[in-house]
């Protein structure tokens, strides 16, 4: 039987790689040979044991992977077909994608869209088909054209990928960052103009100026509390994520005096007639040269060290995990 590397994580002591049989793989109707995983914020939780999100070891890590079919029980897919994953609880509660193979159902995969790579695709992975979700869902409640559309978070992932999603379509997008070093890479991904994360993050008032024509926020806490009150009549504002911290201290009054929607997006357990939408929308509409942008190829030994990173918001852009070097 063939062995395999992956990063192992146990219930006591420190990330490692080792090798394992095929016939430890999960079950599942569709094997797959991994090229590429990618480091989401939710993977460094899990690396670092920072949150309660692995439910049983060992685990292997990584809720994104693309790849081949090595073999397949399943109809929907055929031996070298390319697949990519994202969701579904892998790499929390079924093994993931920081691996050199894969074994998962055939339910969880989306075909590799036509002219995007395995690589391209982890460059985008959860947290840019996340950012895709972001913004159908704005589009959905008729997001304007004719004020800024603000994005927190915006050297993150998510952030990333949404600035470049919003200034494709021809938004104005305002990006919020709290680093100055990263102002010319979000202009770059097409930022008209660039918010100190500071401004944002001071208490808001019940409502204050209308700014925003809607919003991405990707933080939570008291960011999306401020984006709130600042969305204009009829906006709409997507949120995605908590790093700010889960709590949200807000009042009714932007949604019954400007009749502002606040958005919940969810992409693990994303219905797949949705996912397939969102994929083709992104290899549409996302700009590869904009992407290449955000990407930093990892090998598979530098995870532990960049899963400390991510959660210390010192990752810029996509972390794309190269489970063979």
């Amino acid at each position: 039987m063939a062995t395999f590397k992956a990063l192992i994580l146990e219930a006591e002591g420190q990330p490692h790689i080792r090798e394992i049989d095929e016939a430890e793989l999960p079950a599942g109707d569709v094997q797959v040979r991994v090229e590429y995983s990618s480091l989401n914020f939710k993977d460094g939780l899990a690396i670092t044991n920072q949150a309660k999100v692995i439910r049983s070891y060992p685990m292997v890590p990584g809720i994104d992977f693309a790849g081949t079919v090595v073999e397949s029980a399943s109809p929907e897919y055929q031996p070298g077909d390319r697949v990519l994953l994202t969701g579904w609880r892998v790499g929390e509660v079924h093994w993931g994608g920081m691996a050199q193979m894969a074994r998962v159902k055939a339910e969880w995969l989306v075909p590799l869209p036509p002219g995007m790579s395995p690589l391209q695709a982890m460059g985008i992975g959860t947290a840019g088909f996340t950012a895709m979700l972001a913004v159908m869902a704005l589009e959905e409640h008729r997001l304007s054209r004719e004020r800024e559309v603000l994005v927190s978070g915006a050297a993150g992932g998510v952030g990333s990928i949404a600035v470049a999603l919003l200034a494709q379509q021809g938004y104005k997008v305002a990006a919020s960052t709290g680093r100055e070093d990263a102002y010319e890479y979000l202009r770059a991904l097409g930022a008209t103009s660039i918010i100190e994360r500071a401004e944002l993050a001071a208490p808001a008032k019940p409502l204050e100026s209308e700014r925003w024509a809607g919003g991405v926020d990707t933080v939570g806490g008291e960011i999306l509390a401020k984006v709130l009150a600042q969305t204009a009549y009829g906006g709409s504002v997507a949120a995605c994520g908590n790093a700010g911290g889960p709590a949200l201290e807000t009042t009714v009054f932007p949604f019954i005096l400007r009749g502002v929607n606040l958005l919940g997006i969810e992409s693990v357990m994303c219905p797949k007639e949705k996912r397939l939408v969102a994929w083709e929308r992104l290899a549409r509409d996302l700009p590869r040269e904009k992407l290449e942008k955000t990407l930093h190829i990892a090998p598979l030994a530098e995870v532990p060290r960049l899963a400390q990173e991510i959660l210390q918001g010192r990752i810029r852009g996509r972390v794309v995990v190269d489970v063979n070097a």
